[in-house]
């Protein structure tokens, strides 16, 4: 045995010579092609040169010769981790953990393994035995905290996200805790978070992009007209400086929601593997159709969708739900539940796991609701489970993936020129893109204006949007308002209290009493939208305009003014209005904007007749007629399918309107 040269191979291995100790390792594997040593540290050699399938295949040759080392055991689950492979990885880790349960980073590393697999109970359990030690690391605390937040036991990671910053202050420890805060609703804290992660480390990802938004949350907007435009710049340079749904609060160009969607998405969350799906159709008698979101509960999303949910049609398509999310026990989400051929709980189910599920369902047609959403899963559809992927509703823009073959839109909300600025291919609807339900609740009661701390006289301005979509630009044209309309005031939603009290100091510096600003609590959604009737006129937001918010006003018979804006989440307002046949409160610019609001609250007559025509025609026009809806969405879907079965690319195509007597049967 050639003892020295495995030595010297040994000792350039240690001195960090890895080259002349890769050739060593060979030369002495070419007289000794079983010698254990110089197998396991070949591989162990590969695995810090990032030759991560290399490394994986030297340990499992050597650990033919010798199964019980308990460092090639280890280095092994290292390797297969590194590959993806997390079943095989916490077999290794068993192995190791069974000859020796003190082994901490074999409980770090698989606890980590099951993160990944999103076996959260297992791996909270792993990462508890690896932090019960006084060596953990601080990278084991960050892994328990992300469990936890999976668990959405947020006060619990932040808390583990303490004991990681205590070990190890690094940036990326910092924006991860601000990213918990914010969960939490502690916005100022959590932009102190990001501001420390940007000290560290100013070229972080995201983190100046969240510490933005957290101070729309909060309504501070110190320096935001610089951010804006440096984040411009950033996206532009190729940098990840904010996530998609940030993004839409922030910026008013189109090219930077494709930037942002398409940085995103390249290094979050890429094509992960050959597709799922077979290239040929499967050929069913129905469509087969999958919805899948997280948002099965008492959400924005299936307060617009469940009535489309009850109104597909059973002889052309097999409907499936797969709710990413636990059940909130909500009355909507037990009459979503029973809308469906198939409703499907996979909370607890990693990204692959789910997309073969969508495999084995041999799904036609798989639907993401949530897009960029809190709790999205878009590396389900990286693995290109279904043959035709849908982006829809959730997200008011492109995910900029290549593996997303459409998105449902209407000719407002994406004007033909800018097709360009999305990676899907547009399907026009010939009303509103949205989807409403003809059965939303409305409560009967009728509130007084003073059961709602509001004045009995004077005009009520009414916003309800989150803090965030209120930019000063609006804000400065709504307190002009309240200057010019004597006894006015602005009926805001209480998001925070910090939000509430930088509204009332801005609306101060502008010369106007705070007091003049009035914000309603959080109520149940029936009673909120009914509590409307109690306003004069909705006054939409821009960058990012009403979606759900607007159409519980329409519903409830408030006339609402919007400016079209530049991009999706800018022309929202505007499709439903359209959609609504108030064509005459879409405006083009802020100044149209003021000017149409203050001829509002100057002329009764045209308010009233603003309401009557609403409230007239509500459950009549395109807007909230679920089933005519229906049909358009039906229609889309199966013209993408047709085209599918003719071998044909995505491509995109409106569809036709119904005839008016179809609508109207």
């Amino acid at each position: 045995m050639d003892d020295s040269k495995l030595r010297a191979a040994y000792g350039m291995h240690q001195s960090g010579n890895l080259a002349e100790a890769c050739r060593l390792y060979l030369e002495v594997l070419q007289s000794q092609p079983r010698n254990f040593t110089a197998l396991y540290l070949l591989g162990f050699l590969h695995l810090q040169n990032g030759q991560h399938e290399e490394g994986e295949r030297w340990i499992a040759s050597a650990l033919e010769i010798n199964p019980n080392s308990l460092d090639a055991l280890f280095n092994h689950g290292e390797a297969l981790q590194r590959l993806g492979r997390h079943d095989e990885a916490i077999a290794a880790y068993d192995r190791v953990l069974a000859r020796n349960p003190s082994v901490t980073p074999a409980w770090a590393s698989r606890g980590r393994s099951l993160l990944a697999l999103r076996r959260n109970d297992e791996a909270l359990a792993s990462l508890d035995h690896a932090v019960a030690d006084s060596s953990a690391t601080a990278e084991a605390w960050n892994n328990r905290a992300r469990v936890l937040l999976n668990l959405n036991r947020v006060e619990e990671a932040l808390a583990s996200y303490d004991h990681a910053l205590a070990l190890q202050p690094l940036a990326a420890l910092y924006s991860n805790r601000g990213n918990a805060l914010s969960m939490l609703g502690r916005f100022e804290e959590a932009a102190q978070s990001f501001e420390k992660a940007l000290e560290l480390d100013p070229a972080i990802p995201y983190a100046r992009g969240s510490r933005v938004f957290c101070n729309l949350r909060q309504c501070d907007w110190s320096g935001l007209q610089q951010e804006r435009q440096n984040i411009s710049r950033d996206l532009a340079a190729g940098l990840s400086v904010i996530q998609p749904g940030e993004l839409i609060a922030v910026s008013a160009f189109e090219e930077d929601q494709l930037r942002g969607a398409r940085l995103w998405v390249s290094h979050e969350v890429p094509v992960l593997a050959a597709p799922l799906c077979p290239a040929e159709p499967y050929g069913h008698d129905r469509i087969r159709l999958a919805y899948v979101t997280a948002d099965f509960r008492a959400h924005a999303i299936l307060q617009l969708m469940t009535g489309v949910f009850e109104q597909h049609d059973r002889n052309r398509f097999e409907t499936i739900a797969l709710s990413l999310g636990r059940d909130d026990g909500s009355p909507l989400r037990k009459r979503a539940a029973t809308a469906f051929d198939r409703f499907i709980e996979v909370p607890g189910d990693s990204d692959i796991e789910i997309a073969r599920l969508l495999r084995k369902l041999e799904v036609d047609i798989a639907v993401d609701l949530m897009g960029f959403t809190e709790g999205c899963r878009p590396a389900i559809f990286a693995m290109r489970p279904a043959p035709l992927q849908v982006n829809y509703l959730g997200f008011p823009g492109t995910m900029g993936a290549d593996y997303i073959d459409y998105i449902i839109a209407d000719r407002t909300v994406i004007p033909r020129e800018q097709q360009s600025y999305y990676t899907e291919n547009v399907v026009y609807l010939p009303d509103s893109f949205q989807a409403n339900d003809l059965e939303r609740p409305l409560a009967e009661r009728v509130f007084t204006r003073s059961e709602l701390e509001l004045p009995d006289k004077g005009f009520v301005f009414c916003s309800f949007n989150n803090h965030f979509k209120i930019a000063p630009e609006m804000f400065d044209v709504w307190v002009r308002l309240l200057k010019e309309v004597d006894g006015s005031v602005l009926w805001l939603l209480q998001n925070t209290d910090a939000g509430a009290r930088n509204l009332r100091l801005q609306a101060e510096a502008r010369g106007v009493s705070g007091e003049r600003l009035i914000f309603a609590p959080r109520m149940a959604i029936d009673d909120h939208v009914a509590r409307h009737r109690a306003a004069d006129l909705f006054l939409d937001t821009l960058p990012c305009n009403s979606g759900t918010t607007a159409s519980d006003a329409l519903w409830a018979g408030l006339p609402v003014l919007t400016c079209l804006g530049t991009t999706f989440a800018g022309r929202v307002a505007a499709s439903l209005l359209h959609a609504a046949g108030l064509h005459e409160l879409v405006t083009n610019s802020l100044e149209e904007y003021e000017t149409k609001a203050l001829q509002i609250t100057r002329d009764r007559e045209m308010l009233t007749r603003l309401r009557s025509k609403l409230l007239a025609k509500r459950e009549a026009n395109p807007l909230f007629d679920t089933r005519r809806f229906t049909r358009h969405l039906e229609a889309a879907f199966t013209t993408m399918w047709e085209r599918h079965e003719r071998g044909q690319a995505p491509a995109p195509f409106a569809v036709e309107p119904l005839p008016a007597l179809e609508r109207l049967a």
